[in-house]
């Protein structure tokens, strides 16, 4: 259906109205500290919520076995996290519009010193136009915006005239396995919408992902005799090195890759996390480091993390050290595929319309080199797979925080968005 402008301003109201309501829910999910593996109080809140605006309920663990037989699935660790998938189903008195799936994630990277931060990180404190706090951006704002979005059609007496998912995952920040289990679950829709927070524009492509950890020995000696021993932390650094000259080649090859020739970086390796050693007067007998390196679309994860292993291999058989004691590689996280979401669907002129509705400006699209959900929609569900969400600052980083304005601009195109796509019908009572 086209909205016409009365129905269209009567939605941005009815947000208008329920916008109170939207920011304290968001702040409740805040104070929820669902780090990775402690996601299940937030999945309880979230599934009371939708539960309570009565939504045909669904919460359902994670399959280990069907995930790790699955190409998009990402490797099992201790560390995985068991808090359940919750998802909330609209089903319509008749089936007129086409269906949706609305995703958000729960999940949360650790904060840092909290000292670092101008106000306790699971505190969402509001200054101006900022709501502060870990995981506010990233995504509790665009999980709140898609309840919300249905609350103002229902608070004006409308519903979706088709059937409407609102899946609520874990494991977004580490593996994806979330999204994709509920791909596995049996979950489909016509198109997809995830409000991560995108600067108020359509994401057009991104990158795929890979975890891995280099474990590196070394031999222990007294400091004094260092130079009978074999320091694994200096072996680690030109480890790195290699890794580093490995990420400029890849780099190098942007304009390979549609969409991704403009972008001054595209492939980053963050060298995340390292330790090694017992002693600081002796010389250390083990070190290992943590690895993200993205890749671009069409690249496999496998062929990907081929080419690293090997690389690894090659560069430690050429060293006088490392040739005695290969590094060990262990992919260990994202195991992830990119993918590019073609111009010219149904779904993006309807969001590119309901954001000119929402903001007066016109929906343009950019290239992102991080992670998102959407992969396993373009991928595997293969349909439109539309990430699109709220301005932020600091998102993984000390005082993350979301623009109010912009989350309610973008909870209005939500509706918006919602009410074309799906289309509405009246509220019987």
């Amino acid at each position: 259906m086209t909205l016409d402008a009365p129905l269209r301003d009567q939605i941005l109201a009815s947000v208008e109205a329920g916008f109170d309501e939207q920011l304290a829910f968001t702040q409740e999910m805040i104070r929820l500290q669902s780090l990775r593996g402690a996601e299940h109080s937030c999945q309880d809140f979230v599934f009371r919520a939708l539960r309570a605006r009565g939504f045909a309920m669904d919460r359902f663990a994670m399959d280990r076995t069907a995930i790790e037989a699955h190409p998009g699935g990402s490797p099992w660790s201790a560390d995985h996290s068991d808090a359940p998938i919750v998802v909330g189903t609209h089903y319509p008195q008749q089936e007129t519009g086409r269906s949706l799936i609305l995703q958000a994630h729960v999940d949360v990277v650790p904060t840092g010193p909290d000292t670092l931060w101008t106000h306790a990180p699971f505190d969402p404190v509001i200054e101006g136009d900022w709501l502060y706090g870990r995981g506010g951006a990233d995504m509790k704002a665009g999980h709140a915006a898609n309840l919300f979005c249905l609350d103002a059609l229902h608070r004006i007496g409308f519903a979706p005239a088709a059937t409407v998912h609102i899946q609520s995952v874990v494991e977004e920040e580490s593996t994806g396995n979330g999204a994709l289990m509920t791909y596995l679950r049996g979950y489909q829709a016509e198109a997809v919408l995830i409000p991560e927070p995108e600067e108020e524009m359509l994401v057009r492509a991104n990158v795929g992902v890979l975890w891995f950890q280099v474990e590196l020995r070394g031999l222990p000696k007294h400091v004094r005799e260092m130079g009978n021993g074999a320091n694994a932390i200096d072996a680690a650094y030109r480890v790195i090195a290699e890794l580093r000259q490995l990420e400029a080649e890849w780099n190098a090859q942007k304009g390979n890759h549609e969409y991704f020739g403009d972008l001054d970086h595209p492939i980053n390796l963050n060298i995340g996390k390292i330790e090694g050693g017992d002693w600081a007067s002796s010389v250390p007998a083990w070190c290992r480091i943590d690895c993200r390196i993205s890749l671009y679309p069409g690249i496999t994860a496998t062929e990907a993390a081929e080419e690293i292993r090997a690389r690894v291999e090659r560069f430690a058989r050429a060293d006088t050290f490392l040739a005695n004691a290969l590094p060990e590689v262990t992919f260990n996280g994202f195991h992830a595929e990119g993918y590019v979401q073609p111009p010219g669907t149904e779904a993006e002129a309807v969001l590119a319309r309901a954001h000119e509705g929402a903001t007066g400006d016109r929906l343009q699209s950019f290239v992102t080199p991080g992670y998102l959900d959407t992969r396993v929609y373009a991928l595997y569900n293969r349909i439109p797979s539309l990430c699109y969400g709220p301005i932020s600052e600091n998102i993984h980083g000390f005082d993350e925080r979301v623009s109010l304005r912009s989350l309610k601009r973008i909870t209005g195109a939500m509706a918006l968005f919602v009410a074309e796509w799906c289309g509405l019908e009246r509220i019987e009572g």
